[in-house]
């Protein structure tokens, strides 16, 4: 079965599967860290994936709250959760779209 791994271009700068798989995790876990470390990533890796993402589209996609005595947590911002729903839906539609095509390509590779 093929899978499809949408990278959206910037001029120089992407959003990708990553990022948006982190912001959901940040809207699951309410934690960047417990985002990234469900991952499989570090604190800093993910703190500096929300950092690009934040400067690719110039505004904050999440918003941080510091520790105190429960500890910080985060959550997405307005832009955050646009981002992951229009995202989703480009990724369906580009599935979508190269269905038919690679079914006949691999119909003729049969």
């Amino acid at each position: 079965m093929q899978r499809i791994s949408l990278r959206i271009y910037f001029d120089d700068k992407a959003l990708g599967p990553g990022k948006v798989e982190l912001l959901e995790g940040i809207s699951k876990y309410g934690s960047i860290a417990a985002a990234g470390r469900a991952m499989g990533m570090s604190y800093k890796r993910a703190w500096l994936l929300v950092a690009e993402t934040d400067e690719l589209f110039g505004k904050p996609t999440v918003e941080k709250q510091h520790g105190g005595k429960q500890g910080g947590g985060a959550r997405l911002s307005k832009l955050g959760e646009t981002i992951v729903r229009e995202y989703r839906i480009a990724q369906q539609l580009t599935e979508n779209a190269v269905a038919l095509p690679m079914s006949r390509i691999q119909n003729e590779a049969k």
